[in-house]
């Protein structure tokens, strides 16, 4: 097999683990602490912020301007309203600029 096939295995395997693990880690209490819940209800927004945040910072006019319209949308719309708007605009942007 090629190495590629064997990293994308890898990634799936501690993927895997990674969430079965978790959720048996929590399973084993009743209840969940406030605090715990928090942070993991915070979880989503920090790996969306690590994922943009380097596009943002690094990228022109079309990556600012795609941002720009996914936050008004997300001010009113729902995740996919948010990340469908943001891709559009990015895409026709990229197309347009060059």
């Amino acid at each position: 097999m090629s190495t590629t096939l064997w990293i994308i295995l890898a990634a799936a395997a501690a993927t895997y683990l990674t969430r079965v693990g978790g959720h048996l880690v929590l399973s084993r209490f009743e209840r969940v602490h406030p605090r715990v819940e928090a942070g993991l209800e915070a979880v989503p927004a920090a790996v969306l912020t690590t994922l943009v945040a380097p596009a943002a910072a690094a990228g022109g006019p079309a990556e600012l301007a795609a941002l720009t319209v996914a936050g008004l949308v997300a001010l009113r719309g729902g995740m996919i309203a948010t990340f469908l708007s943001g891709a559009a605009v990015l895409i026709v942007l990229r197309q347009l600029i060059g």
